[in-house]
């Protein structure tokens, strides 16, 4: 399994920005898809957004779309997720995921199931005041 490590989550206010950063090693970072992951406490885990192994397929959650964005670069075994106009129910910890099995978010189950990803982050805080 890939190691997943996330940085860049922080305390903001309401309508600024924040990027996440997800760093992979010992695996074969370019063959899987991977997402992004959050949960708030009390509330269940929720597939934020996901992207495809080669980077030209996303997907995204109703509640963040227009507003996230997910990116990989592949020749830094790195993978992004850039939040814009950030909203007090963004707060969660953000969790970095990758499914070893399939290059397409699509396959194998919905991209939103926790269930299709073996490789997870330890999560990353964000928090956003009004």
């Amino acid at each position: 399994q890939v190691q997943l490590v996330e940085s860049g989550g922080g305390s903001v206010q309401a309508g600024r920005s924040l990027r996440l950063s997800c760093a992979a090693s010992g695996g074969t970072y370019g063959n899987r898809c991977m997402a992004w992951f959050r949960q708030a406490p009390g509330k269940e885990r929720e597939g934020v957004a996901c992207i495809s192994a080669g980077g030209r397929s996303t997907n995204y959650a109703d509640s963040v779309k227009g507003r996230f964005t997910i990116s990989r670069d592949n020749a830094n075994n790195t993978m992004y997720l850039h939040m814009s106009s950030l909203i007090p129910e963004d707060t969660a910890m953000y969790y970095c995921v990758a499914d070893s099995r399939y290059l397409s978010c699509n396959s194998g189950g919905g991209w939103y199931y926790a269930a299709k990803y073996d490789s997870w982050g330890q999560g990353t805080q964000v928090t956003v005041s009004s």
